[in-house]
């Protein structure tokens, strides 16, 4: 609990301890903005006047520390109101208020006794919109100030006429609450006494116009009640004892683009259910998943969005407490544990993170003060038409500020190796899924949008200055120039790209029948041209197998056996191809059914071979990508790729070279038809034995056992090589050879 020196704000002596009666009347009627002004103590000639509203209240007295009675207050005004003098105010106006209501008498602090809580940096900070650690300012903390445990709340709302912290402790009366406007920066503040963990709360806000708006969540609230429930809960900053010291202390820099990463993308939900298809918590997903990550080869987990979210059918992509992690599966502390458990096992944690849009509902951030603060105030850059969402005023310094202050905050309170931003297409421009007439241009005529630009650039410096291990990942579908190049270079500055082109293109590939692969044939090899304009990650995510779309097994065509066999051959290529690896749960063990959200994954699968072949193969190219340099230290780099035979439509063989700087290669070749090829001569550059070290067609797999035993580079050009080995190439297969020496 943080201890807050009270600074007393300064006051214009009075001459009268009664107010103006109107502004009495204004209190109680819950339109007065201003409550410092009247409530609380004020100098006055012969002393200090105590005014103080509380509904309720047939009597009221100010009493010293222990009891003594220093003035009783008098009625004034409307019903509730109350106004005295004390002659000698204890130092430092440390008093508290009596009341009673017919034969009933209790005792509370006065909410207005108290000073300032934001002090002169915050407020200059805020102003500029250079506030990254707002967290630590903003929302409701709980605290001590001047010996008096309580919460102290600030929230942003500069065109509000009035805000108020609402909650049980209140009976939810805005009246009784109402908070400190500082005019500095727009932000309203209040300590509540007597109030802790655990009580829920919002703000009630009355606009410019004198409109009551519905009940307000807190935009930086740090834990939400449960579902269809809508208060924010007090909980303040997450306090956990981390262990995973080791972890963060020698971890390899997750931005480094010569290291392997392999993400394996988990909605927490749907992982796993425990019984009665209940959600796990996140401890008892800490007890798994960890567990279950390491032994699978993955490097990271990347979670679906974890903040608040209304909808739960939304995936998180929808949210509205970008601050708190949503209470479905525990506590802000539960997902602390969880990060540190999957630390513990050397497993970076990567958090979708969704600063692009939010939904319309009334408890959230839409139309926060009354008017259009959060959102652009222009529906043409402020409504998102595919989602119903509403979209962020990027050009607003103060919302910049609370969006880039967002992303660090995950870094900062709960270890996060870095963040994957979800549709940077939709942020990037103007016209994203509109028709003409319907989007405005830039000021230099173009249709990007220069504010989100400068948004994501200013998010990834301030990531990079104060994590530089961490990394940003862009989910961006475009050509949109230098996404994953530094900012000093012209680019965004995120660490990866996803190539949702390559993706696109090889899926089509994969779903095509066998006898007509050879008219797709380019599908699988366009992606080697714009392979290294970015530093790419090559995503099956969970948008492929949803709304339709079928599981990844699915997609694959024949029977039973091959497309099995397919998605084994379809992973070999992925694995070996250039650019780090993420695929969505599930896929690794070939899922049958299209991802559920309300359900488990379907592990009961692994009972049957081909389910426990294909996780055992992930399982295996997982670990021998990250243990051969040459499938990942040149990903991002053309020395680290040859093409061997990309010109084989008619046999749907496809064959290419990975290397390292070291000397290493390795050897990919693919058989996208479900024919055994015998005798299949390949340049190689290198004569001696060559050793096949994994083969998805292997029968621990599922597959037919179609192998090579031993092979010996002959001294036989091909393929504009001196050397080259006659393989046999397993039905829908993927193959990988290393000469002897590197074996």
């Amino acid at each position: 609990m943080n201890t807050i020196e009270l600074t007393p704000p300064a006051e214009e002596p009075v001459i009268d301890h009664c107010p103006n009666e109107g502004e009495a009347w204004e209190i109680s009627r819950g339109s007065h903005g201003d409550p410092f002004h009247i409530l609380g103590p004020h100098p006055v000639s012969g002393g200090t006047a105590v005014r103080v509203y509380r509904p309720g209240a047939e009597k009221a007295a100010v009493i010293d520390a222990s009891g003594k009675v220093l003035a009783k207050l008098d009625r004034f005004g409307p019903e509730g109101f109350f106004s005295g003098l004390v002659n000698a105010m204890p130092e430092g106006n440390r008093y508290r208020l009596r009341y009673a209501h017919g034969t009933v008498d209790w005792e509370e602090e006065d909410p207005y006794r108290f000073g300032y809580i934001l002090g002169d940096q915050d407020l200059y900070f805020f102003a500029q919109g250079t506030h990254y650690r707002l967290y630590e300012t903003l929302g409701a903390h709980p605290a001590t100030m001047d010996g008096v445990a309580g919460t102290r709340f600030a929230v942003l709302a500069p065109r509000a006429r009035r805000v108020s912290v609402v909650g049980n402790f209140n009976s939810w009366d805005g009246r009784r609450h109402v908070m400190r406007r500082r005019h500095e920066c727009g932000i309203w503040e209040l300590f509540v006494p007597n109030i802790g963990r655990g009580e829920v709360y919002k703000f009630e806000v009355l606009g410019p116009g004198n409109d009551l708006q519905p009940l307000k969540q807190d935009p930086v609230g740090f834990l939400q009640e449960l579902a269809p429930s809508t208060a924010s809960v007090i909980d303040g900053l997450v306090e956990h004892d981390w262990k995973d010291g080791a972890f963060r202390d020698h971890a390899d820099d997750w931005q480094d683009r010569e290291k392997p990463i392999s993400i394996y993308e988990v909605h927490l939900g749907s992982w796993r259910r425990g019984p009665g298809n209940a959600y796990l918590t996140y401890d008892e997903l800490a007890e798994e998943l960890p567990t279950y990550v390491k032994e699978m080869g993955f490097t990271h987990v990347e979670f679906m969005p974890v903040s608040e979210h209304p909808f739960y059918g939304s995936w998180g992509y929808q949210p509205i407490g970008l601050y708190a992690p949503t209470s479905r599966f525990g506590s802000p502390e539960g997902f602390a544990r969880l990060v540190d458990r999957l630390h513990q096992e050397g497993i970076g944690v990567l958090l979708d993170w969704v600063p692009g849009h939010f939904p319309t509902d009334v408890h959230g951030l839409a139309h926060f003060d009354g008017t259009a603060l959060y959102e652009h105030p222009d529906p043409r850059r402020g409504f998102h038409q595919d989602w119903n969402t509403l979209i962020y005023d990027y050009g607003r310094t103060e919302i910049k500020n609370y969006l880039v202050a967002n992303g660090l905050y995950w870094l900062d309170r709960f270890h996060i190796d870095g963040l994957r931003v979800d549709a940077v297409a939709s942020m990037l421009y103007l016209d994203y899924s509109r028709k003409h007439g319907e989007w405005e241009p830039n000021i230099f005529g173009g249709r990007e949008n220069l504010e989100a630009m400068a948004f994501l650039k200013e998010a990834n410096e301030k990531i990079g200055s104060y994590f530089p291990k961490a990394s940003t990942h862009a989910e961006e579908s475009t050509a949109f120039p230098n996404v994953s190049r530094p900012t000093y270079l012209g680019g965004l500055g995120f660490h990866f790209k996803w190539n949702m082109g390559w993706m696109h293109d090889t899926l089509h590939f994969m779903q095509e029948d066998p006898i007509h692969r050879r008219f797709h044939y380019h599908n699988m090899t366009f992606g080697m041209v714009y392979a290294y304009s970015e530093n790419f990650i090559l995503p099956l995510s969970h948008d492929e197998v949803v709304y339709g779309k079928g599981s990844l097994l699915n997609k694959m065509p024949g029977d039973r056996w091959q497309k099995a066999a397919n998605l084994r051959a379809y992973f070999g290529f992925m694995w070996g191809h250039p650019g780090k690896k993420l695929i969505f749960m599930g896929g690794e063990f070939a899922q049958s059914n299209e991802w559920r959200h309300d359900y488990s994954l379907d592990w009961h699968l692994l009972q049957y071979g081909e389910h426990k072949g294909m996780q055992t193969l992930v399982r295996d190219l997982n670990h021998f990508y990250r243990e051969t340099p040459a499938l990942h230290q040149l990903d991002c780099d053309p020395a680290g790729f040859e093409w061997v035979d990309a010109a084989n439509a008619q046999d749907t063989v496809l064959a290419f070279l990975r290397k390292d700087r070291e000397g290493g290669k390795v050897l990919i070749v693919c058989n996208f038809t479900p024919v055994v090829r015998e005798n299949y001569r390949l340049g190689v550059p290198e004569g001696g034995k060559w050793v096949e070290v994994m083969n998805t067609d292997h029968a621990e797999y599922g597959g037919s056992d179609v192998a090579n035993e031993e092979v010996i580079a002959e001294e036989t050009p091909s393929h504009g090589r001196p050397f080259s080995l006659k393989l046999t190439l397993p039905p829908l297969a993927t193959i990988m050879l290393v000469p002897e020496a590197e074996a």
